[in-house]
């Protein structure tokens, strides 16, 4: 776990700048539709700006208005302060706009350096999926004009190939992690996924190799982090961002266990790599495209069945007992699925409780309470009912 700890920790508390070679360039991203493949292959380096940070929302609560989403309010806490020199080193940000505030993020960071926006469909369409290649070949420009390096199809290929590297040993590792009784807690999880954020793609994956031989040899050895049969979560909705991590900390204290996570800081985030059917360049730009819009169980999409389809999927797959909805106060988008969602699960048997909640502190003894409430409602469900037996003599 010392890779990432030590970058989390490089990042939020020592306040240091993003890890770059000499002269490599840094571009911000605010999405996972934001395709690093592309960012690799100009020479420069991503790094995902998506903050739980609650200094800058602090202050961003003060200048963004009262209905906003905390990220929002984060990001303007950070274009006021300068805070993070994480993000003072970005040469570029890419905005995907997934809802109207990244509208107004977009506006915002385009004072202090150069942002382009990636216009979502509302759809899956191949017109559809037509357009976002034509984004993102102007996009390749732009990060040809601000890197000074060339996308090659070779430099693609080996943005490609950096970037599946960390997706195939992510995908070790959540085969892993679904091992029972478990073998990392969920929150350690959350922590090794968000400081992707601010690792290079192959080191990252090299960092993830050693944690995966680790797991298999605690399965040889039997070493598991709890020997109780304790609730498996499953977290969804709006993203669980470093260090606004409380619900995950409340859940593993209140007696369950992390067991799945849906949201775009998480698994989701590089879950399903892109596939190229045509070894071109254009094949490989729309296989980018492709990967970006068509499986993402995104909220921004009108028709988002296939969210159901993914969320049913991961209950199967890691046997969920209980799943949280976690909304950021003001994501409207997510909050609009709730009630879906909760009917589809419902068919299931699995209970499903809204958890609203933002960058503050002040909320952790109510969110407590609820968590408590819920982990406590799943262990009485998965009881086995006594039976009451009455003597022949009476």
């Amino acid at each position: 776990m010392e890779p990432f700890y030590h970058t989390l920790k490089r990042i939020y508390v020592d306040m240091a700048h993003a890890e770059t070679k000499k002269n490599q360039k840094t571009i911000g991203t605010y999405c996972v539709m934001a395709p690093p493949e592309l960012i690799y292959a100009s020479g420069a380096v991503p790094v995902k700006l998506c903050s739980g940070n609650y200094t800058a929302f602090s202050i961003g609560d003060d200048i963004a208005p009262r209905d906003a989403c905390p990220l929002v309010k984060a990001v303007a806490g950070f274009k006021q302060t300068g805070l993070m020199p994480v993000y003072e080193d970005c040469s570029m940000m890419i905005v995907p706009i997934t809802c109207d505030c990244k509208k107004k993020i977009a506006g915002m960071l385009s004072e202090r350096c150069e942002v382009t926006t990636l216009h979502i469909p509302a759809t899956r369409e191949d017109k559809d999926i037509e357009a976002f290649m034509n984004q993102l070949y102007d996009l390749m420009e732009k990060l040809e004009n601000v890197t000074g390096n060339t996308i090659t199809y070779q430099s693609l290929s080996d943005g490609f190939r950096k970037v599946g590297y960390a997706q195939y040993e992510l995908s070790e590792f959540i085969r892993l992690k679904k091992q029972m009784p478990y073998l990392i807690r969920g929150s350690h999880a959350m922590a090794i996924l968000n400081s992707a954020s601010y690792m290079p793609a192959d080191e990252w994956g090299k960092a993830l190799h050693k944690v995966n031989l680790s797991l298999e040899k605690r399965i040889a050895e039997n070493k598991t982090v709890t020997s109780k049969k304790l609730p498996r979560i499953m977290l969804t909705g709006s993203p669980i961002v470093f260090p606004n991590i409380k619900i995950p900390l409340l859940i593993e204290e209140m007696g369950g266990i992390v067991a799945g996570d849906e949201t775009c800081m998480g698994e989701r985030g590089m879950w399903d790599p892109a596939v190229i059917t045509d070894n071109s360049f254009d094949g490989m730009i729309s296989a980018l495209a492709n990967r970006a819009l068509r499986p993402c169980p995104c909220p921004t999409f009108a028709d988002n069945s296939q969210r159901i389809y993914r969320l049913k999927q991961l209950i199967k797959e890691n046997k969920i007992q209980g799943v949280i909805y976690h909304v950021l106060r003001g994501c409207l988008v997510y909050d609009f699925e709730y009630r879906r969602i909760e009917e589809e699960l419902g068919k299931l048997g699995i209970p499903v409780i809204r958890l609203e909640s933002d960058y503050n502190e002040e909320d952790i003894e109510q969110l407590r309470i609820r968590i408590e409430a819920f982990i406590e409602l799943i262990k009485l469900k998965q009881a086995p009912e006594k039976v009451m037996t009455v003597r022949k003599d009476f």
